[in-house]
C-alpha cells in the first residue's frame, strides 16, 4: 500500500511541476505537443489494491518514463461514479489522452463520451465499455474462461461438479469469462456448475465464499473455477484448511507470481496467462499516437496461454 500510495503522490507532485516548469521544455523533445511541453496522460485505474491491475500500471510508469512522457494516475477503487468524475477532471486539465481500466460495462461508459465530446482520445485498456472508445487494450475474456474450463473438463474426464468465483459483478471481465466458461459447460452435459458467485476479485472474499461452499456441498465439489488468480488462492487457502485440496481441482486466471508459486507447489492446478506488461506498454504506445495524431490500432488484442507444471519455466522470473 505505501509503494502504491507513494506513486499517486510522485505523480501529483510531477504533475505540479510540470505547470511551473512548462516553458523549460526543450524543443526537441520526441514527446512534445505544438506548445512545447510534454505530453501528459491521465490513468483511472479499476483497483490499485488488485495485484494483475498494480502489474498492468507499473508497466505504464516504466514504458512512460521510457517515452519521456508525464502520467497523472488515480485510483477509481472499484467505483464507476468516481471513475467518470476522474475523467471530468482529466478533462478540465487539458491533457493530452487519458488511458481507462474500466470499472463497469455500463457506468463506467459516460466517461468515454465525454473525453471524446472534449476531443482527448481515450484507450481502455484490460477491460471494455459499452461506448466504443479512441482505442482498446487488452485480451479476448472469452477464451480465457475457455481454456481454464476445458482444463477443467479434461482433468475430470468430462463429469463432475464445479463452482465457479466471479469477478466484480458488471465488469467485462467478470460477464466475458463466465460467457466463456458457459460455453464449455454446454459441451459437456455431465459437468454440472453447482454454484456460482462473485468474490469480487479479492482473495479473503474467496476463502469465506470457499468455506461457505464447503459447509455446504463437501467432497461433492470436484473442480473451482475462480475468474483470477487473488480469488483462486483464496479457494486453495480454504480447500487445504479443510483437508479437500487433494480431490479438488483449482483453476484461476491472470498468472501473478503468487499463482505462479502455486502450480510450481501443486496447490493451484492451473493458471491462465495474462499479459500485463505487453497491455501496459501497449496502451502507453497507443495513447502517444492518438495524442500526436498518428495512425494508431484501434484494437489490439494479446493472447492468454495456459500455464501448468509442464510449461512454467517458461513464465516464472
Amino acid at each position: 500500500m505505501r509503494r502504491l500510495q507513494a506513486i499517486l503522490t510522485i505523480n501529483v507532485f510531477f504533475f505540479s511541476v510540470l505547470f511551473t516548469n512548462c516553458n523549460q521544455s526543450t524543443t526537441n523533445d520526441k514527446n512534445q505537443t505544438e506548445g512545447g511541453k510534454k505530453l501528459i496522460v491521465g490513468i483511472t485505474m479499476l483497483s490499485m489494491q488488485n495485484e494483475f491491475i498494480v502489474n498492468v500500471h507499473d508497466e505504464m510508469v516504466k514504458k512512460a518514463q521510457e517515452s519521456d512522457i508525464d502520467l497523472i494516475t488515480v485510483d477509481a477503487e472499484r467505483s464507476a461514479l468516481k471513475q467518470v468524475e476522474q475523467v471530468e477532471s482529466f478533462i478540465a486539465q487539458k491533457v493530452d489522452a487519458i488511458i481507462m481500466n474500466p470499472c463497469e460495462v455500463e457506468a463506467s461508459s459516460p466517461a468515454v463520451a465525454k473525453a471524446l465530446a472534449a476531443k482527448i482520445p481515450i484507450i481502455n485498456v484490460n477491460s471494455e465499455t459499452s461506448a466504443k472508445p479512441s482505442a482498446f487494450v487488452g485480451s479476448d475474456d472469452v477464451e480465457s474462461a475457455r481454456i481454464a474450463m476445458k482444463f477443467i473438463a479434461d482433468k475430470l474426464g468430462g463429469k463432475g461438479n464445479v463452482v465457479m468465483m466471479h469477478g466484480y459483478m458488471g465488469q467485462a471481465a467478470q460477464i466475458k469469462r463466465e460467457q466463456g466458461a458457459r460455453e464449455i459447460l454446454k459441451q459437456y452435459p455431465n459437468l454440472k456448475l453447482i454454484a456460482n458467485q462473485t468474490a469480487e476479485w479479492d482473495r479473503a472474499q474467496a476463502m469465506s465464499l470457499m468455506e461457505n461452499w464447503i459447509q455446504s456441498f463437501g467432497p461433492k465439489i470436484n473442480a473451482v473455477f475462480a475468474h483470477n488468480d487473488e480469488m483462486g488462492l483464496g479457494a486453495v487457502k480454504a480447500l487445504t484448511d479443510a483437508g479437500l485440496k487433494d480431490k479438488v481441482i483449482v483453476v484461476s486466471i491472470d498468472a501473478i507470481p503468487d499463482a505462479l508459486q502455486a502450480v510450481k507447489k501443486g496447490t493451484l492446478d492451473a493458471t491462465v496467462f495474462q499479459n500485463a506488461g505487453q497491455q501496459g506498454a501497449k496502451a502507453i504506445e497507443t495513447a502517444i499516437k492518438a495524442a500526436k495524431g498518428q495512425p494508431y490500432d484501434k484494437e489490439t488484442i494479446i493472447p492468454f496461454q495456459l500455464v501448468t507444471k509442464d510449461n512454467l519455466s517458461k513464465f516464472l522470473k
